[in-house]
């Protein structure tokens, strides 16, 4: 994609409406306050991999939060739960169809952490250097987390990792497009302060996956002065 020659003054108006209406994390909808320590980063993960299958977001976030209610919000914890306490709290937030399986790969991704990681993602992240591209490939080993979950790992987690700047792809590409904002991770990048780019990130998925909110900020945004 390319950047579309439009007014930097319109991008950082639309982007500041935007952000107002929709720039609320997934993490931090999971009720996740992210952190570079080892419970938060856990808990992104079991978001992102409850997020990666064919179901609504808010139900992933619904999952997610029943999930750590019930003692989940730890590897350890999320290990001593029985599988049909797994299979209950999502069944609770109403993750059908894929909480028999979740459930046993959520135990596996428990299982792993602990022996590879030592229930420390930011081990993860020494053994790929601090290199993205190495960070994904690193995160596909968890079960249950493909590209799509290890691309929302990487654009929340760049919130405590700046390594992972700017972490915008194909989804939220997508959602920039319909606003006509830039359409590169470059170009996005530049009309928010760093520490914004995973509310940005986020903000652009949901436009993505929400064809009404674009018209919403659209009809909201004042011109530019």
């Amino acid at each position: 994609m390319t950047d579309r020659p439009q007014s930097p003054a319109r991008h950082r108006a639309t982007v500041r409406t935007l952000l107002a209406e929709a720039g609320t994390t997934y993490a931090e909808e999971a009720d996740v306050r992210l952190a570079d320590k080892p419970a938060p980063l856990w808990r992104l993960l079991v978001l992102s991999n409850l997020a990666a299958t064919r179901i609504k977001a808010s139900i992933a976030v619904a999952a997610a939060r029943e999930l750590f209610a019930a003692g989940g919000g730890t590897p350890t914890g999320l290990a001593a739960l029985t599988w049909r306490q797994r299979v209950d709290a999502l069944g609770r937030a109403h993750y059908v169809r894929y909480d028999e399986g979740t459930a046993t790969r959520l135990g596996d991704c428990a299982d792993l952490i602990h022996r590879r990681y030592a229930d420390d993602l930011r081990r993860l992240a020494r053994d790929a250097d601090e290199r993205p591209e190495r960070v994904r490939e690193l995160l596909r080993e968890f079960p249950g987390i493909g590209p799509t979950g290890a691309g929302m790992f990487c654009r929340e987690a760049q919130a405590v990792w700046p390594f992972l700047r700017p972490t915008l792809d194909d989804r939220a590409l997508h959602g920039a497009a319909r606003l006509d904002l830039p359409t590169t991770a470059r170009g996005l990048a530049a009309l928010v302060a760093a520490d914004d780019l995973a509310r940005l990130a986020a903000a652009l998925v949901r436009v993505d996956l929400d064809r009404h909110l674009a018209d919403r900020v659209t009809t909201a945004t004042p011109p530019p002065e």
